[in-house]
């Protein structure tokens, strides 16, 4: 896998299609998610001890089961719900990998380029516009669950679904189960831009 600073070894030609991860990858929004949870945690219930932002690691369902253990599924779906209607006053808190959107921008005139993200639709466009770049993609694939809920891989989908030779992909990735995915759906790892 190449790191970013390496993508200039990277050919990317006129029939390449870049794919493109959008939390942690394209837009930091860690410290956005973080806010929005805390904010969402106060709002259903007490909690005894302080949450803390830790820099560089996603606060997700696993996090948050973790300081509170005894959460209802009740309290779990409206702490998520509560989350994403948070999320939209702590877009000031997500920050641009100026780097990776450079090649997005460069690349959007020319190439397909493609979001594909976990996130959910609804936040990640209103991410995505906060940021000016929605229109930077070709083609745009959301978070989905599978019908026995299971995490689909995202990189597999959007390559069937988009009839893609995974010879001319160009991943931007950041999460090393998303990589994973990646090897598994057949993109070569040199074409596996990691950060």
């Amino acid at each position: 896998m190449k790191k970013i600073e390496q993508y200039n070894n990277l050919t990317i030609n006129r029939d390449s299609v870049l794919l493109f991860d959008m939390d942690g990858t394209l837009i930091d929004t860690d410290f956005a998610n973080f806010l929005s949870y805390k904010k969402a945690i106060q709002s259903v219930f007490q909690i005894d001890q302080e949450i803390q932002y830790i820099p560089n690691e996603r606060f997700n369902r696993a996090k948050l089961k973790q300081i509170a253990p005894k959460l209802t599924e009740t309290e779990l779906e409206r702490i998520i719900q509560l989350k994403e209607e948070n999320y939209k006053e702590n877009l000031t808190q997500t920050k641009l990998n100026k780097s990776v959107a450079d090649i997005l921008i460069q690349y959007s005139k020319t190439n397909k380029t493609v979001l594909v993200t976990n996130c959910r639709e609804d936040r990640a466009l209103i991410t995505l516009n906060y940021h000016n770049l929605t229109n930077k993609f070709s083609d745009v694939f959301f978070r989905q669950i599978s019908e026995n809920g299971n995490r689909i891989n995202k990189y597999q989908n959007a390559i069937e679904s988009l009839s893609l030779s995974v010879k001319t992909v160009i991943i931007f990735e950041n999460e090393k189960a998303e990589i994973d995915d990646a090897i598994l759906a057949g993109i070569l790892i040199n074409n596996i831009i990691n950060f």
